[in-house]
């Protein structure tokens, strides 16, 4: 195709995944599509529940080390970053009752670095020295992506295990390159927008076992944040 004399390749960006479905155009009311994409999040909710103790085990893992001191790092990209910022804000704010504040930093959310970094070393390479220049050894990173397939985040994968990074994936349908890239992963069996819509929930469970660990483990040493 030819957009006033440049000529594009017509390749497909990656992070992309083909849709399941294909939308009904039979009928002049959409209820029907609506109908679907809301039975689509059942799919993405039954997955996530068959992978609740992964969510525990990270929220429990999580605070523990952000009690300890180490810091999370989260990336995305679109939808995916929103998500990640989400999880970020929770930390940093809080979830639901009054509690000491943690470090977490959404990686994205870096507005003028990312603009440098791409702009310099090409936009594969805006997180890893992102991770490289915050990451510590003993720290968390969690990406997200519902296709596990952008090369940004796999290249902050390999900065991560440079630096002695626990990497966590949150991605869409496995198996995928980032799921079997990072330490571990949960992946959401479901079509892109509900996937990532399954993200947003897994996001909030890993939030309540992290604020229960964290309750537990102050209730316990009858302190704060050390």
């Amino acid at each position: 195709m030819t957009i006033k004399g440049l000529v594009t390749s017509g390749s497909t960006v990656p992070d992309t995944v083909q849709a399941r479905w294909s939308p009904d155009t039979s009928h002049s009311t959409h209820q029907a599509e609506v109908t679907t994409h809301l039975d689509n999040v059942l799919p993405a909710l039954e997955s996530l529940r068959s992978q609740s103790v992964r969510l525990s085990e990270w929220g429990t893992e999580l605070a523990n080390r952000l009690l300890s001191g180490q810091r999370l790092l989260a990336a995305g990209n679109g939808g995916s970053a929103a998500e990640a910022q989400h999880l970020t804000a929770e930390l940093v704010g809080r979830f639901d009752e009054e509690r000491a504040p943690f470090s977490a930093i959404s990686l994205h959310a870096e507005s003028s670095a990312v603009t440098a970094l791409s702009n310099d070393y090409g936009y594969e390479e805006v997180f890893a020295r992102q991770v490289r220049a915050h990451g510590r050894a003993g720290d968390v990173l969690i990406l997200l992506s519902t296709s596990g397939r952008s090369p940004n985040l796999l290249k902050a994968v390999r900065a991560a295990r440079e630096r002695g990074i626990i990497t966590w994936a949150l991605t869409g349908a496995g198996p995928n390159p980032l799921a079997e890239a990072c330490d571990q992963a949960i992946t959401v069996d479901a079509i892109a927008a509900n996937a990532q819509e399954g993200h947003l929930i897994a996001v909030h469970a890993v939030c309540r076992a992290f604020d229960a660990e964290v309750a537990r483990r102050t209730n316990t040493h009858g302190g704060g944040q050390p």
